[in-house]
């Protein structure tokens, strides 16, 4: 590709003022593609973000299928067979692997067996924030949540090593031909950068909760962590609830209730 000095000038001054990752989106596109959100007087606000992923209400393999549908059809997930270079916003692993360090000898098949869906935890003291050399990902002050810039993702996987959940996907090849029914609402992302999920934050800004808790009938409850009359902590409140490497220190703003399913 070649181009001249203004064109050059040009690119220098974006990636100036929105870091390298800005300036490829330039050389890759011809443009930058910008998910820009005003917001609706109806948004929804809160100090901190958080979700309780009830398992009792999974019944079904349709059941957990529906919720990670609903968030990849809407943000653009591309669907890639090959699991080395698969994206993933939401997705089911089994108890041994969420869970590792309550993992027992003696413990009862129903809970071992069980798929847990398992998302970016939008941790309160979040690795990957820390080690990202251009704030590319970066946590939200207003809400908590850890949400991404694409343009300013250099593609170096950082944040990958430092989140202790393998929570985020590294596109390896341009994902855009791997998407089945395209969104035109929402931007679709770039070979070399780094996605994942974001709690939905397009949605909130209108007003709307995260599509997979809307998909879920009830399964995964949203809400604000330092409301105390919020829905997210009466649940709490009432049920035990446990969450991912909490020893680790990140704080993860998601919660499972793993209780029997006679007791949903």
């Amino acid at each position: 590709m070649s181009i001249d000095r203004r064109q050059f000038l040009k690119i220098a001054g974006i990636s100036t003022l929105y870091g390298v990752g800005a300036a490829a989106g330039v050389l890759w596109k011809g443009g930058i593609e910008a998910s820009q959100y005003s917001k609706s007087p109806d948004a929804m606000k809160a100090k901190r973000w958080a979700m309780v992923v009830d398992m009792r209400k999974f019944k079904t393999e349709d059941d957990y299928k529906k919720v990670i549908h609903a968030c990849h059809n809407i943000h653009n997930v591309p669907d890639i067979e090959d699991t080395k270079e698969e994206i993933k916003w939401i997705w089911a692993e089994k108890f041994g692997y969420v869970f590792p360090e309550l993992k027992g000898e003696y413990m009862p098949e129903g809970v071992t067996d069980l798929p847990f869906l398992v998302l970016c935890n939008h941790c309160d003291n979040p690795p990957c924030v820390r080690v990202c050399p251009t704030q590319a990902t970066f946590k939200r002050k207003e809400d908590g949540i850890v949400m991404m810039d694409y343009h300013r993702c250099i593609g170096c996987r950082y944040c990958m090593a430092g989140c202790p959940y393998g929570a985020r996907s590294f596109n390896y090849r341009d994902p855009r031909p791997f998407i089945k029914e395209q969104n035109p609402k929402f931007p679709t992302r770039m070979i070399g950068v780094v996605e994942k999920c974001t709690f939905c934050n397009e949605r909130i800004e209108k007003g709307l909760e995260p599509a997979c808790v809307e998909a879920s009938n009830g399964a995964l409850i949203f809400g604000d962590l330092s409301d105390p009359e919020s829905e997210v902590r009466k649940i709490l409140k009432t049920n035990y609830t446990i969450r991912r490497k909490a020893k680790l220190g990140t704080s993860p703003s998601v919660y499972y209730i793993i209780g029997g399913a006679e007791n949903a």
